[in-house]
């Protein structure tokens, strides 16, 4: 289980938007990346290597364009 001491979360720009149903994610930690849902911060997390999330959003960006 990955340290979250010390991450710093996010959320995306275009959150309010959707009617708060986002995700918060941390980046700045060394070697993951976590993603929680911003309704439930005390809930679990998820982590991926940070070459995951960056393959993981270089399809969401690709998708996005078409």
């Amino acid at each position: 289980m990955a340290d979250l001491t010390g991450a710093r979360w996010r959320t995306s720009t275009r959150s309010s938007s959707n009617g708060g149903n986002c995700v918060e994610v941390a980046d700045n930690l060394p070697g993951v990346v976590a993603v929680r849902d911003s309704k439930d911060r005390t809930g679990g997390t998820l982590t991926f290597p940070v070459t995951a999330w960056r393959s993981f959003l270089g399809h969401v960006v690709h998708r996005s364009d078409a």
